[in-house]
């Protein structure tokens, strides 16, 4: 045996401990999602929707399922975990609770176009303390098995909650960046842990500005920390003033490629589906449901590895009283309309999505040659046609006919200036032949 000189000596230790560095860099960046097939693609699925138990942890531990009507193993889908608040339940979940199902899982159920397996966990006492890490194994079994048995594009795993169930999404992000591709934190904060929280995972954070149950410096701060593993430009966004009754939503600057980090303040308390103009909250009527399923419609694919930061030169904020139009690219155009004429105002309409049974819609308002005080739009609908949510504007239906008339904020237009509303509709989409008129 040949005896190692002590410089040789050094140089094989230096060299050693070189590779176990590098191998534990790599160990540390995440393990970017590949869509593929999984074990499920291609079987046919023994599960069920409805309320499932599960082992974990040593305990039995219970879990609602939806799969889409027209699911098929040939295909892979997105799947979200919806987590509850506390004292709620996964049936709160699942249902949408008193806000019915156009509240179903955070408002996406409606919005998903059967593109998506939802599971909602229940947690132990109704709630998400994640004693010794018992929570994210939950998810972590729950994902194991769904992926085992349904078609899953592994690339598309997203999580979202309500106050503690935000908290648990934040958990969730910080604990398993390499399994989920986003995460939803409406009203959250480190309530449930962030075990390492080192690695970068796309964000959308939701608060109120004067939350009186978790103060908005607590999500804040759980934002924070994506800005920072993210790579984004640190800054202080823009939240609208109390009293202004609706949000503002910030996309971070800097992030890098597939990683964004977006912050919706809103003007308000302690509330998981805000409604701009007013202190009354509605699951239909907020405009967090199509907000966040633009943010999600984003992630088509595994993210870039690329560490650079993306191309955007400064930080975006704008003000955002309406909601945000279309979840995925419009099928459609605006509806053409002639030039309005001095002081009145003309309406263009298209469809920004549509799903089975379902659509949604987007009217912009454009006033003439001279501004404009306030504005209604009218039009009648069409056979099997029902609106089930609007924003940013004020609805009444008699009939088949509707009208909607501009809210606080946006009734007030300059020449040539526009602004929008959107709603959600029951039926077969369709351009109607609208109608607008100037006045206060």
């Amino acid at each position: 045996m040949t005896r190692m000189t002590t410089p040789a000596r050094r140089r094989w230790m230096l060299s050693s401990l070189l590779t176990l560095a590098l191998a534990g860099a790599v160990l540390l960046v995440p393990r970017l999602a590949e869509a593929g097939p999984t074990a499920g693609c291609g079987r046919t699925p023994t599960l069920t929707n409805g309320t499932h138990s599960i082992q974990s942890s040593g305990q039995s531990r219970s879990y609602i399922l939806s799969i889409p009507n027209t699911y098929t193993n040939t295909r892979p889908y997105r799947l979200v975990f919806g987590l509850h608040w506390l004292n709620g339940t996964a049936n709160d979940v699942a249902t949408g609770g008193a806000d019915g199902a156009a509240w179903a899982f955070y408002g996406q159920k409606q919005l998903s176009n059967d593109s998506t397996i939802f599971v909602a966990p229940q947690g132990i006492s109704n709630g998400w303390a994640n004693t010794n890490g018992r929570d994210v194994t939950l998810v972590d079994d729950l994902i194991r098995l769904v992926e085992g048995d349904l078609c899953v594009d592994t690339s598309q795993v997203f999580a979202m909650g309500w106050s503690y169930g935000g908290s648990m999404s934040y958990a969730l992000a910080c604990a398993r960046p390499a399994v989920f591709r986003a995460v939803v934190v409406y009203s959250g904060a480190n309530l449930s842990g962030c075990s390492p929280g080192t690695q970068p995972v796309a964000y959308f954070g939701i608060h109120g500005t004067h939350d009186s149950v978790l103060n908005i410096s607590s999500g804040r701060a759980v934002r924070d920390t994506f800005v920072r593993n993210n790579g984004c430009t640190a800054q202080s966004p823009r939240e609208p003033a109390q009293g202004s009754l609706t949000h503002i939503t910030t996309v971070y600057a800097g992030c890098r490629a597939g990683y964004p980090v977006q912050w919706a303040a809103f003007d308000g308390d302690h509330a998981p589906h805000p409604v701009d103009g007013t202190t009354a909250t509605s699951g239909t009527r907020t405009w967090t449901s199509a907000a966040v399923n633009t943010f999600l419609a984003q992630f088509t694919g595994s993210p870039s590895p690329s560490a650079s930061p993306s191309g955007s030169a400064s930080p975006s904020s704008s003000p955002s009283p309406s909601a945000p139009s279309s979840p995925s690219p419009s099928p459609s155009s605006p509806a053409p309309s002639s030039p309005a004429p001095g002081g009145a105002c003309n309406a263009s309409y298209r469809t920004t999505n549509s799903w089975p049974g379902g659509f949604q819609g987007e009217v912009t308002v454009t006033a003439g040659s001279s501004p404009i005080t306030g504005w209604t739009v009218q039009w009648t609908l069409g056979s099997g046609q029902g609106i089930t949510q609007v924003w940013s504007g004020t609805v009444s239906v008699s009939g088949s006919a509707v009208t909607v008339r501009n809210v606080s904020y946006n009734g007030s237009l300059p020449a040539s200036g526009s602004t929008t509303f959107g709603f959600l509709a029951g039926g077969i989409p369709s351009t109607p032949s609208l109608s607008c008129s100037s006045g206060a």
